[in-house]
């Protein structure tokens, strides 16, 4: 006979650290899970430190059986979301479980469940905690480890949704570029860019690093404003971003690019800190907290992810956007080959966004990562 399972609220430090263990329960065999850093998670968990809280309630869920944690999910109810997409659904993510039915129908029910008392009327995700965190259910590649900031997870995660009901919404790939990819169209275009007055591209200003993520900002909203699932950042977020990207990245990490002295497009990249945490098992004392900050300081990564990129709207489709495009990439791609860079990520794409997905794969780059966004009506 088989255990009974309970589903319960996270409310203390105990339940916490339950939400938190489940992974390492799920992949423990998984050689491409990367633990991620435990002290990261509880901040971004913690309504305290993490601004999306101060728009959005949140609850976080987690299934026993025989008193051992082997599942969780998370519920959020994001007013921001709602005043851009006024389709009274809510939100969940961070879903991690054993293969088992009925640990996912459990866990469903119970997010489910919290959003209708909310009077939600649709439920979509993963997402952890909203479109511009980690998000998307992996559904192709898994033999690779993920980049930072992308899930992983296991084939029959999606079978089990599928299952009960989840439908697909929208999928969204990731691209992975690698040493020695090389675009001769891409580079026509930078250098005729570069050879004209009308166009100048500049690296980052991380000494105004608040003042640049709001220039930055100001491109991505207008750049993907029409996009699907659109929610733009708070000041809060923008702050908070401006913070965390001082810390990992060099001026030379991002690409901002003018056209007749308006600033109209840019890309940043990060190091992927999966490569650097690998085997630390989500924990940075007592000595691995010396081997993650040689990586910071020395900012050389072998493998990076181009999480951001934006050109803003009145330029879409046209040559002078391209330009605009291909300068920010190629002077990011230069910078970090020059340096010893062998594989960046591209990601995440919408996979219907084929202008963005036609520059990517001109420099050569493949699919190589497919998450799948779902929903289900309450």
């Amino acid at each position: 006979m088989t255990p009974a399972l309970t589903v319960k609220e996270v409310h203390d430090k105990k339940s916490l650290n339950d939400f938190l263990q489940v992974p390492y329960a799920v992949y423990r065999d998984d050689p491409n899970w990367v633990a991620p850093l435990l002290l990261e998670r509880k901040d971004h968990l913690n309504p305290k430190k993490n601004p999306f809280f101060q728009h959005a309630e949140v609850c976080l869920f987690v299934a026993y059986r025989n008193g051992l944690p082997v599942g969780r999910i998370s519920a959020q109810d994001d007013q921001l979301r709602l005043q851009h997409h006024p389709d009274n659904c809510g939100m969940f993510g961070f879903l991690d479980g054993l293969d088992d039915p009925d640990i996912f129908a459990a866990l469903s029910n119970a997010a489910a469940g919290w959003l209708q008392r909310r009077g939600r009327s649709r439920m979509m995700g993963p997402f952890c905690f909203s479109i511009n965190d980690e998000m998307g259910l992996l559904i192709e590649g898994f033999d690779t480890p993920p980049n930072m900031m992308m899930p992983h997870g296991k084939p029959f995660y999606s079978h089990h949704l599928d299952t009960l009901g989840f439908k697909k919404k929208k999928d969204v790939v990731a691209y992975l570029a690698e040493q020695g990819m090389y675009s001769p169209l891409m580079e026509r275009i930078a250098m005729r860019a570069q050879q004209s007055s009308e166009f100048s591209v500049r690296p980052l200003d991380l000494k105004n690093v608040k003042s640049e993520i709001r220039l930055i900002m100001d491109i991505f909203n207008d750049a993907w404003s029409e996009n699907w699932g659109f929610v733009p950042f708070t000041q809060a977020e923008l702050d908070k971003l401006a913070q965390d990207l001082k810390m990992l990245v060099n001026n030379n990490f991002g690409a901002i690019s003018y056209y007749r002295g308006e600033a109209a497009a840019f890309a940043i990249t990060l190091p992927n800190l999966n490569k650097w945490i690998g085997g630390m098992q989500g924990r940075l004392l007592p000595f691995n907290w010396a081997r993650l900050a040689g990586h910071v300081i020395s900012k050389k990564p072998e493998s990076l992810r181009m999480p951001l990129m934006g050109v803003r709207r009145k330029f879409h489709a046209t040559a002078i956007g391209s330009s605009l495009a291909a300068l920010a990439i190629n002077s990011l791609y230069t910078y970090h080959v020059a340096r010893g860079a062998k594989t960046m990520e591209l990601s995440w794409i919408l996979e219907d966004n084929w202008p963005v997905r036609k520059i990517i794969e001109s420099f050569g780059a493949k699919v190589y990562k497919t998450y799948r966004i779902y929903e289900k009506d309450l």
